[in-house]
This record gives structure tokens, C-alpha cells and sequence, in this order.
């Protein structure tokens, strides 16, 4: 069994991070896994990327074309926008080459066009990180064309200039005429797969992303606040501001306005900020509040996830955020929203916290609940990485898409 794993990074970005998991879980395995990226960083001798000066230029322009072309759309949606129109000879190499599966992740920044993959002639696997495969040039649209069809009629009143999401859309459903085998990593992803227009009768299966359980695994908090010079004894509450303070689908003003309940109830809590250096101008939430800086390496994600006594993760709208996957392995509780893909993270109350979704006096009551019971603490934690070991382990995945490779090569 040979797979070819195809994402536009290996290891930059959530998708990016996911799929280098997912492809290392199944070399574990014993799978012939080879991954083709268009930037890759790792240095890994499994990654293949491009290798000359001419293709490296090449694959760093492509974006930039894209994201030109993409302007022409006005739109009150912040959300990321991908046209994937520029040709390119990876379908043709792909199909010569040995391997009896493709694996599609994040194929966007214009690293294959939307014809490039109805070219594909293999057995083709896709495991969405996002919405954008079944909806317009949106990876998180904002509307519900996704789900009738996108029509002169139904197009939001805040876009102006060409329709990019119609035109987009229709080009997907003309060229992807074969259905491919679709792999979401939460059921919410699975449940707007199975009511898009486009994508609502394709094979579909459900498998969370992975994680190296043996790597990811707690380390003494109290060890782990020594090396990260962090007060030992207060309660921490973690949570990441890479994007997310601009971010609306990350929530940043739902877990703004729950802290400010929290004031005068927890007066001894601290804030630990993941991934962003101290502001010229401090948010000042009430609470004392450490940074970790851009962090580059998993060994410190893994100290600062042991160091925390738990992490908020107030998302509106996230498929299966990897801080959450992570956090579990390093035994440390979860309090979010229940909603979107954050249930198959979360068991409530037994693993962390799901408040009820957007309702910020449950946030708050939740971030008390998971944090001010020490005892209580701890028995989350151990349920938190016994979850991680059950259901996010390189084992454990690589096993279920073993399985689907092989039902796909033996109905060819």
C-alpha cells in the first residue's frame, strides 16, 4: 500500500500540522506514506517538495496570483478565499506515479486548480480541515448557499463585484463529476457534508485527526512552571491569540466578555496567552496575564500545555482546532463551546467543559467549574489524557484510514 499525501505545507498551519500527523501515524503503521507539499519547512526526507530555484519561485508566486485574482470579490465575509484556478502537472504526475491512493488535504494557495483534481485518474482520498470543498471560494462561508446552491438570487446583499463564490462553485460541479471518498475530522464537518448541494450523496467517513501520544504527554506542572518561570501557586488558565483576537470565528470577544465575570470571583486566576508577544497596549482583562511568545517548537507547546490548568478554546466555529487535541494528551482539561467540532474534543465534565454555545455566563461558570476544585482538576486531567491515548493516537487513527485505503484499491 502506497499513499501520497498531498497538502500545500507540512508543517505550517493547523491543516498543515494534521496531515504531517496523519501521514507519520501511518508510516508508524508500516504504510508506504510519502507526503508532496508546495512549501516545505520540515526538512523531513518523506516530504517531498519543490526542488529547484525555478520551482521554488514558482510555488511561492502561485498564492500571490491567487490571492490577486481573488480581490475582485467585495464581500463582507473576512474569511479566507481560494479560487484554485492555475493549472499545474500534478494530476499528470500523481497519476504515473506508483501510488495506489491519493490523499488530498489543504490543497489551496493555488497548489492544485479544481480541474487538476478532477484529473486525478487514483483512488482518491479527502480529508476536509475546512468548508471550502463544498462551498464557493469560502473556507468558512458565513451563509447558507453551501446548502442551496449558489444562485443570482440567494447572493448576500454585503458582496459586490463578479459573484466569485457562484462562479467557483459551479466550476467545482462541473469538473468533479466523480465522487471522491471524503474524510472530515468532527461529525459537525461530516453533518454540512451530508446537506451541501455538492457533496451531500459522496462516500463520507468520520476520523479525528491524530496525535504522537508517546511525544505528546504530560510533564509535571509544577516542573513545568519552574522552567517556564511562571507562579507555581495560582490557578493558570491557558488560551491561544495566534489570529484570534481578529479572528471572529475564534471568539476572542466571547472569552473577553466571560473574564469579566470572572472578576472578583477568582481573584487569584492568571492568564496565560499562547503564541503572541506582550501588546504595546494590553487588552487588560482584569487578570495578570503572562505570553508565551511566538512559539516554534513542540517541546515549549508541550510545557506551556503542562504548565496550564486548563485551556479555553471559545471558537464560534472550528472543525477539530489541534490545541485542543493537544492539550488532551498533555493531560490538561478543555472548557469551550459546545458547538461545531468541539464536542468530539470535549466529553463535559469528564474531560473539561462545553458551555452552552455563545453563552458567556456559562463560559465563565465553566472556567470555575474545571478550575477552582483542585481535586476535581485532577480527575479531568487524568480523564483528559486517557481520551487522548483512546481516540487521537497514532494507532488508533492510522488504523481507520488503513481500512478505508484498502475498501477504496480492492473496489477498483
Amino acid at each position: 500500500m502506497k499513499v501520497t499525501h498531498l497538502n500545500c505545507s507540512d508543517i505550517s498551519g493547523g491543516a498543515a500540522r494534521a496531515a504531517y500527523r496523519i501521514h507519520h501515524a501511518l508510516r508508524q503503521q508500516g504504510i508506504d506514506s510519502r507526503m508532496c507539499v508546495a512549501n516545505a519547512q520540515a526538512g523531513d526526507w518523506t516530504v517531498m517538495g519543490p526542488q529547484s530555484k525555478w520551482s521554488k519561485a514558482i510555488s511561492k508566486l502561485r498564492p500571490l496570483l491567487g490571492a490577486l485574482c481573488s480581490k475582485s470579490l467585495s464581500s463582507g465575509n473576512s474569511t479566507f478565499n481560494s479560487l484554485a484556478i492555475l493549472p499545474s502537472n500534478r494530476s499528470k504526475n500523481l497519476n504515473a506515479s506508483d501510488s495506489g491512493v491519493i490523499h488530498l488535504h489543504w490543497v489551496n494557495d493555488e497548489m492544485m486548480s479544481i480541474s487538476d483534481i478532477a484529473r486525478l485518474n487514483k483512488p482518491i482520498v479527502w480529508t476536509l480541515h475546512d468548508m471550502w470543498a463544498f462551498s464557493g471560494a469560502e473556507h468558512y462561508p458565513e451563509h447558507q448557499r453551501w446548502q442551496e446552491g449558489y444562485t443570482k438570487e440567494n447572493r448576500p446583499d454585503s458582496e459586490r463585484g463578479l459573484d466569485v463564490n457562484r462562479w467557483v462553485w459551479k466550476h467545482k460541479r462541473k469538473h468533479w463529476q466523480r465522487p471522491f471518498h471524503i474524510v472530515t475530522p468532527s461529525h459537525w464537518l461530516a453533518d454540512c457534508v451530508r446537506k451541501s448541494v455538492l457533496m451531500g450523496d459522496w462516500p463520507l467517513t468520520v476520523i479525528p485527526n491524530a496525535i504522537d501520544t508517546e511525544k505528546w504527554s504530560p510533564v509535571d506542572k509544577a516542573l513545568a512552571r519552574q522552567l517556564l518561570h511562571l507562579p507555581e501557586d495560582v490557578p493558570l488558565l491557558l488560551f491561544g491569540a495566534i489570529g484570534g483576537v481578529s479572528d471572529f470565528r475564534k471568539g476572542f470577544d466571547l472569552l473577553q466578555a466571560s473574564l469579566l465575570h470572572l472578576q472578583g470571583l477568582m481573584p487569584d486566576l492568571e492568564l496565560l496567552v499562547l503564541g503572541q508577544l506582550a501588546p504595546k497596549h494590553p487588552q487588560g482583562f482584569g487578570f495578570p496575564m503572562h505570553y508565551t511568545g511566538h512559539l516554534h517548537d513542540d517541546v515549549s507547546l508541550r510545557l506551556f500545555y503542562s504548565a496550564a490548568d486548563a485551556i479555553v478554546v471559545p471558537s464560534r466555529q472550528d472543525n477539530l482546532p489541534n490545541a485542543g487535541v493537544e492539550s488532551l494528551a498533555c493531560g490538561t482539561p478543555v472548557i469551550a463551546f459546545d458547538t461545531c467540532g468541539l464536542p468530539d474534543i470535549v466529553r463535559h465534565k469528564h474531560s473539561g467543559y462545553l458551555a452552552r454555545a455563545f453563552d458567556i455566563e456559562d463560559l465563565a461558570w465553566g472556567i470555575q467549574w474545571v478550575m477552582q476544585d483542585e481535586k476535581r482538576n485532577d480527575e479531568l486531567s487524568q480523564n483528559a489524557r486517557t481520551d487522548a491515548v483512546a481516540r487521537f493516537s497514532y494507532s488508533i487513527v492510522a488504523n481507520q484510514y488503513s481500512r478505508l485505503y484498502q475498501s477504496l484499491v480492492s473496489s477498483v
